[in-house]
């Protein structure tokens, strides 16, 4: 276990969702992880986002509202499948809508850049509680009829992550990361 922020951060990782164990953060502790997760950069205090916690009750339903959906747009058994699946292998998912908010001075996309950070927080928090968690999408969440019939997302709203977390059963490994030689410029260079 890291026992630095700096050692958190340089080993973090996501824990996959289809090796979560069904043990679950209880209502006080969940509401620990959201409220740190909710410390994100939100510019003109609009908080352009809402959560939606999602237990196997509620996980159950939006897996026959995917298969629904899927089968609706012609889909094959495994774009159902797909779309059944996290929802099936799910034990505890929060759904983070971005949710813009009206503005003059914070544009759209800021406010989702928002929803984005509140998506890498959550999982962060939860993480750093000793929880397995992983964003995740899928066809389903960027599908704007599921996502209005499943959350009511209307308007500008869509579906920034829908965060799995659970216990961790074996350990997580690790993948390739990128080289910072490779992306990182330092300077302008030959610029302006």
């Amino acid at each position: 276990m890291p026992t630095t922020a700096a050692d958190f951060f340089a080993t973090r990782l996501s824990y996959p969702y289809k090796a979560m164990t069904g043990a679950v953060p209880d209502a006080p502790a969940l509401t620990a992880i959201l409220t740190a997760a909710l410390r994100v950069p939100d510019h003109g205090k609009l908080e352009p986002w809402r959560l939606v916690v999602l237990q196997r009750p509620d996980l159950a339903r939006l897996a026959d509202l995917a298969e629904a959906r899927a089968r609706e747009m012609g889909g094959d058994e495994q774009k159902i499948a797909k779309g059944r699946g996290q929802f099936d292998l799910g034990h505890l998912v929060v759904a983070v809508i971005s949710s813009p908010k009206p503005s003059d001075k914070v544009p759209l996309w800021e406010q989702q850049l928002s929803a984005g950070a509140l998506c890498l927080n959550l999982v962060n928090a939860a993480s750093a509680a000793g929880w397995g968690a992983q964003w995740l999408t899928g066809w389903p969440a960027l599908d704007a009829p599921f996502a209005a019939r499943a959350f009511g997302c209307a308007g500008d709203e869509q579906v920034a992550g829908l965060i799995h977390i659970g216990g961790i059963g074996s350990p997580a490994t690790d993948r390739p990361r990128p080289d910072p030689a490779r992306i990182v410029q330092w300077g302008l260079g030959g610029l302006a």
